[in-house]
């Protein structure tokens, strides 16, 4: 059986956890921050869980996730 490739675009763009979650940035924090609120930038900063949709797809492009750590 040959080996599975990861898809290196994912496996940048995601990272999983400890008990096999898999984490995703916000979007709109790039640049263009000065007009949005402090308040706002603080929700928009920090890691997210991916929602259960995009599980299955996401899992697909990480076939090695349960080794990631």
């Amino acid at each position: 059986m040959p080996k599975l490739k990861t898809h290196r675009a994912a496996a940048k763009r995601y990272k999983v956890t400890g008990t096999g979650k898999i984490t995703r940035r916000h979007a709109g924090i790039g640049h263009l921050l000065q007009h949005k609120s402090e308040s706002r930038k603080r929700k928009i900063f920090g890691d997210v869980v991916i929602s259960e949709t995009h599980e299955k797809l996401i899992s697909k492009e990480l076939p090695y996730k349960k080794y990631a750590r």
